[in-house]
């Protein structure tokens, strides 16, 4: 049995089921790498410096 296949929004790197982004609209691609779940946006250093401004689960690198 197979999973959920996750895609992320090539524009706000956010990691979703859809082929459209809930948070942007942006498309989504299946082909992604690395992942960091942001929990508090506002105290994080790494949602900072990617330019994150939601809590939620983000690919590090979306082609």
């Amino acid at each position: 049995m197979a999973g959920p296949s996750y895609r992320a929004c090539k524009q706000c790197y956010f990691v979703t089921e859809g082929d459209t982004c809930p948070r942007c609209g942006g498309q989504t691609s299946k082909e992604w790498q690395g992942l960091v779940a942001v929990v508090d946006f506002e105290k994080s250093d790494i949602a900072r410096k990617m330019g994150i401004a939601a809590n939620g689960k983000y690919a590090l690198k979306v082609r």
